[in-house]
């Protein structure tokens, strides 16, 4: 399920529009740690991260009809280096995913649950070591592209 700021989430505290990574800690699981991608600019986060908790990230995603899955699958592209490392992207085409969002989401702009398909490039990693990484994302489809330079700092339990 996505979860796209039901409890009534401002902008601003959406970790997908948040600008230096104050959000970033916003309703995270305690089994996966989500990195936010944009809702298509350029932002630089610092982002506390716990130790012994692996990391989930899209490089380009949407969700929306099966077709506009294939559509923009067609062209998604991107990159993930992750302390000067290229990391390995999986493709996920058209899977149906059920979405949860609050009045004024920036996303539906719509209170309510519905299904949709998901679509994108998503990677996960092993929980890095304690200490400082940078994590550099990329992607595009179409018009839309994303660019993320996080700084994570993994501290030491």
């Amino acid at each position: 399920m996505v979860d796209l700021g039901v409890d009534g989430a401002r902008t601003d505290q959406n970790p997908v529009g948040d600008e230096d990574g104050s959000a970033c800690g916003r309703n995270q699981p305690e089994d996966v740690w989500f990195l936010a991608g944009t809702f298509g600019t350029q932002a630089e986060r610092t982002c506390a991260v716990p130790e012994g908790v692996p990391l989930a990230f899209p490089l380009v995603n949407m969700f929306g009809t099966p077709a506009d899955c294939a559509d923009f699958m067609s062209t998604a592209e991107g990159s993930a280096v992750l302390d000067g490392e290229e990391v390995d992207a999986d493709a996920h085409q058209a899977e149906s995913v059920e979405i949860r969002s609050g009045a004024g989401n920036p996303v539906t702009g719509t209170d309510g649950s519905f299904t949709a398909h998901g679509c994108g490039l998503w990677v996960q990693l092993p929980a890095p070591e304690p200490g400082e990484h940078s994590l550099e994302i990329r992607g595009r489809s179409g018009g839309f592209s994303v660019g993320v330079d996080y700084t994570l700092t993994v501290d030491a339990a």
